[in-house]
């Protein structure tokens, strides 16, 4: 099986392209007016309409409602990123080295979910990461 994509349903589908654009320096395709989707080397990133919950009945997906998960970037160096990024999005923590090696500053999307952007930064996370 392979991991395929994370897809996020809003009723702000053009601001949440323009922030993750803004964020990952990447652009989405748009396929059709109500579905983008964000290509990486790690898998995609979708964003779809709330317009297209009728095509999902029964599950009970709702916009803007994720309190649990965390979408994560990683880069090469968090703090570039955070200078980069300014006052163009919302920091809900500025830059801090985690416990597992990580440096990582947490923002939210316009839709409040929780976007981490990280790099490994000790020896031990750098090691960690060499072969993904």
């Amino acid at each position: 099986m392979k991991f395929a994509s994370v897809r996020l349903i809003t009723s702000r589908l053009d601001e949440m392209v323009d922030f993750y654009e803004l964020v990952t320096g990447g652009t989405f395709e748009r396929p059709n007016p109500v579905f983008a989707e964000l290509l990486t080397s790690g898998g995609t990133l979708a964003v779809g309409s709330d317009a297209t919950l009728p095509l999902f009945p029964g599950t009970g997906l709702a916009a803007a409602s994720n309190t649990s998960a965390i979408i994560e970037f990683q880069v090469d160096d968090v703090d570039e990123e955070r200078r980069r990024l300014g006052d163009r999005v919302q920091v809900l923590q500025e830059p801090v080295t985690l416990p597992w090696g990580n440096r990582a500053m947490m923002l939210a999307d316009p839709d409040g979910n929780r976007v981490n952007v990280y790099a490994p930064h000790t020896a031990e996370a750098k090691a960690r990461f060499a072969d993904r």
